[in-house]
């Protein structure tokens, strides 16, 4: 099996899981902070033809803090730290006498970091309109392991400037919210850009408790020049693509403080796992 088809495009895969760029600024000094774990573990992958074929059993551990400050009713800052992470392999077994034949492996270092701004275009009660330009780090390990395809960032100082909006909306003084966005994500070491774009449905329950599903495409513009066979014996991630759906869910304990749980799944891809992933944190909401 060719190795390169292993690893999730996980930076991206993270931004998604943690609400990063929601259209409806904070005020001066509120914000909202959450620190989550994430999880996937795979034994098949969507090849580069969008077909799924096995692997060695392969996985992603990350414990990670995201937040949002108001630096005034119109401009945030947004940052997405994954502080620890961790990629692994498990033993590859015999499967006559059961015996290790290829030991596994792991790498834990921290993550690509995200740092960027939003400023609200428009704030009205009935729909906002934000603009985001986030700046990825590649403070990650995009060469770990005895064979360089243990990965915790992609390598790579990505630009994505983003487009998104926001209507709530209430039936039967039920109150619900529907978002969408659009972004260019600009890569640099010869990765290909790529296109970003989304959708969101929450509704309010019980006072306390908000549920949310969200559909979110990626799409590669095949533009780079970097191969998948000299990329440190991955393609973390060039080329990758994917649409994927998530459900989740968001309880306050108190006005300030919850609990959240999320479930990510590939509907299809190429390059990617094709297995679901799973995340949970704790958050506080200053509004």
């Amino acid at each position: 099996m060719r190795k390169y088809y292993f690893l999730l495009l996980i930076g991206c895969f993270l931004i998604f899981n943690n609400n990063l760029y929601s259209q409806w600024t904070k005020e001066s000094g509120k914000g909202y902070y959450k620190l989550s774990a994430w999880y996937l573990e795979a034994d098949e992958h969507y090849t580069s033809s969008g077909q799924i074929d096995p692997n060695a059993t392969r996985g992603q551990f990350n414990i990670n803090l995201y937040g949002e400050y108001g630096l005034n009713d119109r401009w945030d800052l947004v940052g997405y730290i994954p502080f620890f992470s961790r990629t692994y392999q498990n033993d590859i077994l015999s499967r006559t006498t059961n015996e290790i034949i290829i030991p596994g492996e792991e790498v834990n270092s921290i993550g690509d970091i995200d740092l960027g701004l939003t400023y609200g275009l428009l704030q009205k009660e009935n729909l906002a309109i934000s603009v985001t330009l986030m700046l990825g780090i590649p403070s990650g390990d995009d060469a770990g392991g005895s064979d360089g395809s243990y990965q915790t960032g992609d390598g790579e100082f990505n630009q994505l400037l983003k487009v998104a909006a926001g209507v709530p909306f209430k039936i039967t003084n039920t109150p619900l919210y529907v978002k969408a966005y659009v972004g260019y994500n600009n890569r640099t070491q010869n990765f290909s850009d790529e296109l970003r774009g989304g959708a969101e449905l929450g509704i309010q329950l019980f006072n306390s408790l908000w549920l949310a599903s969200k559909l979110n495409i990626v799409e590669s513009l095949q533009n780079g020049s970097l191969s998948a066979q000299n990329n440190q014996g991955s393609i973390f991630a060039n080329n990758v693509e994917f649409t994927n759906f998530e459900v989740e869910a968001a309880y306050y304990i108190t006005k300030k403080f919850g609990l959240s749980v999320n479930y990510a799944t590939a509907l299809s891809g190429r390059i990617i796992y094709a297995a679901p992933s799973y995340s949970g944190g704790i958050f506080m909401d200053i509004q």
